[in-house]
């Protein structure tokens, strides 16, 4: 990010200095008695406004340009303890250790693990496989992008997809006995399709072995491709979910600047419009430093589109090297956000601390209406 500051600020005083120098050529013809150490003394008062190279360098130039996190930040004192209901239990119990060992056995790559989520002893600790949650990271473990919240690995070219993971995801989702499912991937923006197909696959092969599952898959944007969209969509799985992750104003300066939120919108406005059955579902992060009205007008675009479920997490922060927390948000103020998404006709709202996209209550509650549609169906056939 600083190297990109750079280039923009020297471009913003080459810019200035070109001006300058069209009007220092007006000023001299109209007025010839204007020296040459005085018009250079002025250039270089002009170019020493912004941070210079030994600014970038030194870590000074931080103090100079900021961008809305980093304004944010200085105005919120530095958080050094966790508040208590942001704390967890460490994992532990024999169902979690065996989960994890299927895991292992069979290759996978679970976002509990890629991305350190809060939840994973409560997900994976139940009483027995049927009770246990685990969320399925297909395409490996390597994302091509570099978003400023994620600790999931980053390269331009990760290795290639494994051809049998779907089969192998399809043999571990049985082998649990889950009754809901769900998928996510990395994003993939070195292969055609983004792995569009791959996913769809996984879907099927899932449905053949077990109908019953209900399936959700937590997908990329595609890069804006809206026909491989129509792909997953049509893939016979139950729940079409896609992360807005915040509000439009922080987009560029917490996701990678390929993610866009108009493009994320698009995403699920498409699933929705190809599919109108599918449940449609997305996740925003608060304590970022997004304010109110940004949320509710995040709230009012989902509802454009007819997405159906909302969830609202605490962002929190992963390693030193990503993103400071702005804000820990009050439980009270989850509560909040729930009943102002339930008023304004969402279908479901998950709002807590420590909830994330996927969320066990969530996919429970989901569950529900996907039965009570099929009840319908069989009550009207009859």
């Amino acid at each position: 990010m600083a190297y990109g500051r750079l280039i923009v600020s020297r471009s913003a005083h080459i810019s200035c200095f070109i001006q300058c120098r069209f009007n220092a050529t007006d000023a001299s013809i109209a007025a010839p008695k204007t020296t040459k150490r005085r018009r250079s003394t002025h250039f270089t008062n002009v170019l020493n406004k912004g941070p210079s190279f030994e600014d970038f360098v030194t870590g000074k130039a931080s103090k100079i340009i900021l961008d809305p996190l980093e304004q944010a930040r200085q105005n919120t004192e530095e958080i050094k303890k966790l508040p208590s209901w942001l704390k967890v239990p460490v994992p532990t119990g024999a169902q979690f250790h065996r989960l994890k060992k299927d895991v292992k056995e069979l290759k996978l790559s679970t976002v509990c693990e890629e991305a350190r989520c809060p939840n994973i002893g409560e997900c994976w600790g139940g009483g027995n496989k049927s009770t246990a949650t685990a969320t399925i990271m297909l395409l490996g473990d390597t994302c091509t992008r570099g978003c400023r919240f994620c600790s999931v690995k980053t390269n331009r070219n990760p290795a290639k997809p494994d051809p049998l993971e779907p089969e192998k995801t399809a043999e571990a989702i049985s082998r649990w006995g889950l009754g809901y499912v769900v998928l996510t991937t990395v994003d993939r923006d070195d292969l055609p399709d983004g792995g569009a197909y791959h996913l769809r696959e996984t879907v099927q092969k899932i449905k053949e072995r077990a109908p019953h599952i209900r399936v959700e898959t937590l997908s990329g944007d595609f890069r804006g491709d809206l026909p491989m969209v129509d792909v997953l969509a049509q893939s016979g799985l139950d729940v079409y979910a896609h992360n807005l992750e915040t509000v439009e104003a922080l987009t560029p300066h917490v996701r990678d600047r390929r993610a866009t939120y108009r493009q994320s919108l698009s995403v699920l406005n498409r699933a929705k419009q190809t599919v109108p059955s599918l449940i449609t579902k997305t996740s925003i992060m608060l304590g970022i430093g997004e304010t109110d009205d940004q949320v509710i007008q995040t709230l009012r675009d989902l509802r454009e589109i007819d997405c159906d479920i909302v969830t609202f997490g605490q962002y929190m922060r992963p390693t030193k090297r990503h993103m400071k927390v702005v804000e820990y948000i009050k439980p009270e103020k989850f509560e909040h956000w729930k009943e102002v998404a339930m008023n304004m006709g969402f279908k479901y709202c998950a709002s807590g601390p420590l909830v994330r996209s996927s969320y066990k209550a969530g996919e429970a509650f989901i569950e529900g209406i996907l039965k009570s549609r099929e009840q319908k169906k069989l009550e009207s056939s009859t």
